[in-house]
């Protein structure tokens, strides 16, 4: 599978979601970036492993 973002940027891009207020809700960033979603889906087991990786980047 080509993936076209790092892990490094799907945790950017999710921060980026979180501090700019945007729904972290996987329903939300399924219709909204699918391509975000799967590409945190082939480097984490689950979407709210990659959300709770993207918070502990920021602390």
């Amino acid at each position: 599978m080509d993936v076209p973002l790092s892990m490094e940027e799907v945790l950017n891009q999710i921060k980026q979601l979180d501090d700019s207020g945007m729904s972290l809700s996987k329903k939300k960033v399924k219709q909204t970036n699918p391509e975000l979603m799967q590409c945190a889906l082939y480097y984490f087991p689950s979407w709210e492993h990659a959300v709770q990786s993207s918070i502990n980047i920021k602390e």
